[in-house]
Order: structure tokens, then sequence, then C-alpha cells
């Protein structure tokens, strides 16, 4: 089996990074590279990775390494990252949440056991808030196999769950840099459309909420952006009919929350716009039924 590499973007998180990077150094098999992509963090984390050893000579199996570039967000400082691994495999883990110890060793063995030359792995996990664990709702039940319609409701796959091939990026592009939220959404849907995923079925990271920081905080209207991104993807070559459909239908339902909500906000110039895209979905839909 190929060596991990292991990126993970970081912004003013340094109450977190230590943390997160000890879970990577802990596991039971160890990732060949940590790379850290600082998205221009103005806190200590730096020096707190200085104490690390990142970019120094380093004598353990995991080198450490560190990047820095000026704010431009999540999908930049990934992407570098991803550009910048050595390894065939990449797993991706955000800088507020952990890995359990045999994480690596899961994946790993996952991939080797695999038959379908599947190139994406994800990981069940835990949820935390503030610092106390809470339950997951049924519709965030995750599976493997063809997620797509699963991943047209929410974003059902955790990044700090993922394990990669390479390859996948030559042939899916990188994470959207002009999203602000939601890039993650967009890249398994662009993925699922085409490929299966394999999921391991028992919780091997912890994921961190309620902090102030959260892109899922930072802007109203989180639909506006998976509208987006499903708008991309329906106009994506080689996409099936029946998901183009199922797209379709979503991106319908997706206007129809986000008009109420910009009415609430009294945004009605918006509302108006986002209402006329509906009535085209509808009309495409109701060509494409009839065909």
């Amino acid at each position: 089996m190929s060596e991990v590499s292991v990126i993970i973007p970081t912004y003013n998180r340094e109450n977190f990074i230590s943390e997160c990077v000890q879970s990577v150094l802990a596991q039971t098999v160890p990732a060949r590279e940590i790379i850290v992509v600082d998205d221009g963090s103005t806190d200590g984390t730096y020096n707190i990775l200085s104490d690390f050893g990142f970019n120094s000579i380093s004598t353990q199996k995991t080198v450490l390494r560190y990047f820095f570039q000026e704010n431009r967000g999540v999908s930049a400082a990934r992407n570098l990252g991803i550009r910048e691994a050595r390894s065939e495999f990449i797993a991706l883990l955000d800088s507020d949440d952990l890995w359990l110890k045999s994480k690596l060793d899961r994946q790993v063995a996952a991939f080797k056991n695999d038959n379908t030359k599947t190139r994406l792995c994800h990981t069940d996990e835990i949820w935390m808030r503030n610092g106390v664990r809470v339950n997951q709702h049924k519709k965030h039940k995750k599976h493997g196999g063809n997620v797509f319609r699963s991943c047209l409701k929410l974003c059902c796959i955790s990044p700090s769950s993922t394990m990669m091939h390479r390859s996948i990026f030559k042939d899916f592009g990188f994470f959207d840099e002009d999203l602000p939220a939601c890039e993650d959404y967009d890249y398994w849907l662009r993925y699922s459309a085409k490929e299966d995923v394999i999921f391991i079925d028992e919780p091997l990271i912890i994921k961190n909420g309620g902090h102030s920081d959260q892109l899922s905080g930072a802007h109203w209207g989180m639909d506006r952006f998976r509208i987006r991104s499903i708008e991309k993807l329906l106009n994506e070559p080689g996409i099936e009919l029946v998901y183009k459909n199922d797209a379709i239908r979503e991106v319908i339902l997706k206007l129809a929350i986000l008009i109420n909500g910009s009415q609430k906000r009294k945004k009605f110039a918006y509302a108006k716009s986002m209402l006329e895209k509906k009535q085209y979905w509808e009309n495409i839909l109701m060509g494409d039924e009839d065909d």
C-alpha cells in the first residue's frame, strides 16, 4: 500500500491546531507527511507548529511541512496542500477536527481489500459541540456505494473522514475556490455523480462544532452555494439523465427554501430573481419528463 499525505488547512486555529496535529502523529499507521497550509493566520498558529518541528529536519517517520499564504479561503488552502503532496493517497483533515488512532490504518486496509478500484473512502464520525457529544439525525446517516442522491440533499461526506487516490484531482479537478462555503458539498457532488465510495461504518474522527469561526455560521442562506454547485453539475458533460432530473428536482426544492428565507429577510429583489430561476428549472424538468 502506498504512503499517505495528510492535508490540514488552517486559519487562526491556535486553540485547535496542536491537538489536531497530535491526532495524526498518534496514528497506528504513520502518515508519510503532514502538510499544514496556513491561510493567513494572525494568531499563534505559526509558533505552535514551529514547536512541533514543521519545516525543520526531523528523524521521525512523518515529515512535517508548513506553507503560508495570504488569506484566500479553505479551498485555496486545501488545493495548495494537495498540489504539494508527494504520496499516492491523500487524506484531508480540518484543523478543528481530530482523528482516532486507527483512522489511517482502517482506511489503508479498506483500499487494500477493495476489488472495485474505488478511489474515495470515508468513515463515520463522532460529533462534538462545545465539548459535548451530540447525536446525528437520521438524515446524516452515511453509507458507501452510490451516494449521489444523499450528496444532493446535504454534505454527507466530512472532509476530515476522507482518504482519496490522488488521481481523483486529475479527473475531477480541485476544490472550487470561488465558493466561500459548501466547497465540500460541491466536490462530493461532482465525484458521486460518476463514481462510488467506500464507507467504513465506525466512527474514526471527532468532528468539533459550535465555535464562532465555522463557515456554516458565517453566511446566510447556505443553499445559495449548494444551488450554484448543482447548477454547475447540470452543465457538466456525461451526467446520466436520471441524475440530472434528480438534481433539477433538488435545485427547485432548495430554491423554494431560499426564496422563503429571502422574503423573510426582506430581500425581495433577490427573491424575485430566484423565483425566475426556479420557474426556469421547472420548465426544463417538465420538458425532460415529457420526453
